[in-house]
């Protein structure tokens, strides 16, 4: 309803809504110190909020597609966003600036900053994993998965990566080697999202079996 929304997740209060996009939001991130929330819309932008005030903080615009999914840095200082114009942006939340523009060569649907804020992991319409220098662009792709790659996320020490794929797999790879660690099976249709447990001992993964 293009609409983002803050919830108490203690539901002692109603939740308030933040308006402004003029598309459908497509994803929202909290930034590290809990205060912003960014997110992404069709209406090709991403949006910075105050959490507490719901105030708009900043409007990050120059993408030519609908952003699909949107990242704060680790440090709080910079946002990713991938885009359906076959692009991930970095911008600087100081200034509103791109910092960076990578080419992805397909419609960016999952971006995921590591926890160091050095490397940013994407996936495109495609299925192809991509790691980026956050610095240079300097690319390595994760070859592996038979099927479209719907979610990615980094293990809390920055060493692993975990993939979310339609081959209905989840799979781990070494990020020092850039080769596959671990097969998950399991599941008996698409997996769509997965996530990492803070100390890194626990990955969650969700599909659409039932």
């Amino acid at each position: 309803d293009r609409t983002v929304r803050v919830w108490d997740a203690s539901m002692s209060q109603e939740p308030f809504t933040l308006h402004g996009h003029i598309g459908n939001v497509h994803s929202v991130a909290f930034g590290p110190d809990g205060v912003r929330i960014v997110s992404g819309a069709s209406d090709r932008t991403a949006k910075v909020w105050n959490a507490i005030t719901g105030q708009e903080v900043l409007t990050l615009k120059g993408h030519n597609g609908a952003v699909r999914s949107v990242a704060f840095s680790p440090d709080g200082e910079r946002v990713a966003s991938g885009s359906r114009d076959s692009t991930v942006r970095i911008w600087d939340v100081a200034s509103g600036r791109v910092l960076l523009e990578i080419g992805h060569g397909q419609e960016v649907t999952c971006v995921a900053y590591s926890p160091d804020g050095e490397r940013i992991a994407s996936r495109d319409a495609r299925g192809t994993v991509k790691v980026w220098d956050a610095a240079t662009a300097k690319r390595t792709t994760l070859q592996g998965h038979t099927h479209a790659v719907y979610s990615v996320a980094f293990d809390p020490d920055g060493k692993t990566l975990a993939s979310a794929s339609g081959d209905k797999t989840v799979r781990l790879w070494d990020l020092a080697t850039n080769k596959e660690r671990t097969i998950l099976q399991g599941h008996t249709e698409p997996v769509i999202s997965v996530a990492f447990s803070p100390d890194g001992k626990i990955l969650a993964s969700a599909g659409v079996d039932k």
